[in-house]
């Protein structure tokens, strides 16, 4: 895979990781690759895409996670 202009990622020996708890069913997993970067793919999906981020963009979704910026508004 690759991103960034053709940086190659190799996802073959990713070790995927189920990112929260629950049941499994809504799972999101997430890989640390080479580089630093981060895989991360839909659990209920293991064979389907994968978004691949680079450090400082994983950092920045960190960040906004952490800050609330993709909370849902309640109704």
């Amino acid at each position: 895979m690759s991103v960034n202009g053709g940086t190659d990622v190799d996802l073959s020996n990713a070790v995927w990781r189920k990112a929260g708890e629950g049941d499994g069913r809504d799972s999101v997993e997430v890989a640390l690759l080479a580089d630093g970067h981060v895989g991360l793919r839909d659990g209920k999906n293991p064979d389907g895409h994968v978004l691949v981020f680079t450090p400082g963009e994983w950092s920045a979704f960190v960040a906004g996670v952490e800050d609330g910026e993709f909370d849902r508004p309640e109704s």
